[in-house]
């Protein structure tokens, strides 16, 4: 059930911003959706093909070209981006991406100053670092979509491979959303059981684990060479997302928040497990780290400082 009064705000009317925006309707996260992009003709026509479907969804779509329909949102959700180009480096990306971010976020808090803003545009762990820069807001109120999306594979892979519903495991991949990303295997669970205790059918050996890790890392590099693309998996994710914010859920979801002295770690945005709720996400400060996934985590936080460091804005 939709609460009312709620406004979701989708900024860039990409196929993954449309994705979020159709996700959210259909699975009723916001009273109101509205969808904002700088190419007029794109934007009205995406919103008036949402729209005609709205008779058989409870929330309300709109949009446009003018900023203003950001007014008064709750959340606003950041696609909007610059593209990897051939031979671009993704240094060079985030600081493209990063010098939208600069002119764009400042109108968005003006307009909409309660709002929790949500970067998916990537690399995503950078620019919440650098969106939460510009804005000068809590780091509970921006943050990025992490490693939601790279969770929801992991359990589907696992879910596939040992013969359960994807319901009954429970792990999570943490870190960056991309390269140096890793799942918490010592706290993983099948139902109740530890996964690394599982002797049910198809029990996996830690080779089986090492190419589950790598095929969840890589699997955006398998549906964009076949469409060009991830949109539909993202905008279920962050449509989640936005629900859990909105109806102040306090879900435990890993996403990107700027950390702050957590095992250590602070001034860089990576994905642990949070609390998610109004106020955006706190981190689960008692999450267990084995050695070697402490260590990832630290070297995750190197690259990711490291890529800080390289850009400007």
């Amino acid at each position: 059930m939709t609460r009312r009064g709620t406004k979701l705000a989708v900024i860039g009317a990409g196929a993954v911003g449309t994705s979020i925006a159709y996700a959210a309707l259909i699975r009723g996260s916001a009273n109101e959706v509205v969808l904002y992009d700088i190419a007029k003709a794109k934007v009205e026509a995406e919103v008036l093909d949402l729209a005609h479907g709205t008779h058989f969804t409870k929330s309300a779509i709109t949009g446009g070209d003018d900023l203003a329909v950001l007014a008064d949102s709750d959340i606003v959700v950041v696609t909007a981006g610059a593209k990897q180009q051939p031979g671009q480096t993704r240094l060079e990306l985030a600081e493209t991406n990063a010098g939208i971010l600069g002119k764009l976020l400042p109108r968005v808090v003006e307009l909409a100053p309660h709002a929790v803003i949500m970067l998916v545009t990537n690399p995503v762990d950078v620019l919440t670092v650098v969106a939460q820069e510009i804005t000068g807001l809590p780091a509970g109120r921006v943050f990025g979509s992490g490693t939601l999306l790279d969770t929801s594979r992991l359990r589907w892979v696992l879910g596939r491979r040992l013969g359960v519903a994807t319901e009954s495991v429970h792990a999570h991949i943490v870190g960056e959303h991309g390269d140096t990303e890793f799942p918490l295997w010592s706290t993983a669970t099948i139902g109740p059981v530890p996964l690394l205790e599982w002797r049910g059918a198809n029990p996996l050996t830690s080779t089986e684990l090492d190419v589950i890790a790598a095929e969840v890392r890589d699997a955006a590099y398998r549906v964009i060479e076949g469409k060009g693309a991830t949109n539909y998996a993202i905008g279920l994710s962050a449509a989640r997302i936005v629900e859990a914010v909105l109806h102040d859920e306090k879900g435990i979801m890993p996403v990107s928040t700027v950390l702050s002295d957590y095992r250590g770690i602070s001034g860089v945005a990576l994905s642990v497990p949070c609390i998610v709720g109004r106020d955006g996400p706190v981190p689960v400060m008692g999450t267990e780290f084995s050695f070697s996934e402490d260590q990832k985590l630290r070297a995750s936080a190197v690259a990711m400082r490291e890529s800080l460091d390289s850009i400007s804005y």
